[in-house]
């Protein structure tokens, strides 16, 4: 069994019926692409348990988590929106990882540090979101998922706001930091430039299904009447 497994998995949005099976290996990185609305979103979702599946099993690690709440799953996921509250400073958006009430201990400080230090903002403990550029704000939300210790991350459209040499900034740190901490990344792009760049291997998406996945390269090159279409080559 792969380390992620989306077996059989069912969901209806509006008057799609979407169906799921996709494997995912221990430590790679998963790019997750297609046209819009064709389930790439909801799949992270149910697999972060964001949504209910209506049908089949996800397993983690061997694990079944299709029934586990969101809290529960060993899984962070990081959205291209709101993801730090603008009254708070960088330590109490980090913390929030740690503790939702940010009533942390002084130990609990010191992860929080270590995890600014781990995206490169030691020094920025004390400022506002307003304060940062666009690429700090989500280094401030990398930090707070890597600070959760979850082997699971997910990217839904993390990096699309950013200009393209900040969004490959990004994606270098995540690549690094799945090294560093053994991640398994899933990670949704309407750009298959990132895919080609960042992700072992691809997963294409629409009208609610996996239509092929693989190597990447080997996907962006698929003959399949749709991806051609979705690449307008």
């Amino acid at each position: 069994m792969s380390y992620i497994e989306i077996k059989g998995v069912e969901f209806t949005y509006e008057d799609l019926r979407m169906h799921f099976d996709l494997s995912v290996e221990r430590g790679e990185v998963m790019a997750v692409i297609g046209p819009s609305g064709a389930g790439k979103s909801t799949l992270l979702a149910l697999v972060g348990g964001f949504e209910a599946a209506l049908a089949g099993r996800i397993f983690i690690g061997g694990a079944d988590i299709t029934d586990l709440a969101p809290d529960a799953r060993p899984v962070t996921t990081l959205f291209q929106d709101h993801n730090l509250f603008a009254h708070l400073n960088v330590i109490q958006n980090v913390g929030l990882g740690l503790h939702p009430g940010l009533r942390l201990t002084p130990s609990e400080r010191e992860q929080v540090s270590w995890a600014l230090g781990e995206v490169g903002l030691t020094g920025f403990e004390e400022r506002l979101p307003g304060q940062l550029s666009g690429g700090e704000r989500q280094r401030v939300a990398i930090a707070r998922c890597i600070l959760r210790k979850r082997p699971v991350l997910m990217l839904d459209e993390a990096f699309a706001a950013l200009g393209p040499a900040l969004r490959r900034e990004m994606l270098e740190l995540v690549l690094s930091l799945r090294t560093q901490k053994g991640l398994t990344v899933l990670m949704v792009t309407h750009d298959p430039a990132d895919a080609l760049f960042a992700a072992d291997h691809t997963a294409f998406i629409a009208i609610g299904k996996v239509i092929t996945s693989g190597p990447t390269a080997a996907v962006l090159a698929s003959q399949h009447p749709t991806i051609r279409d979705y690449l307008g080559t």
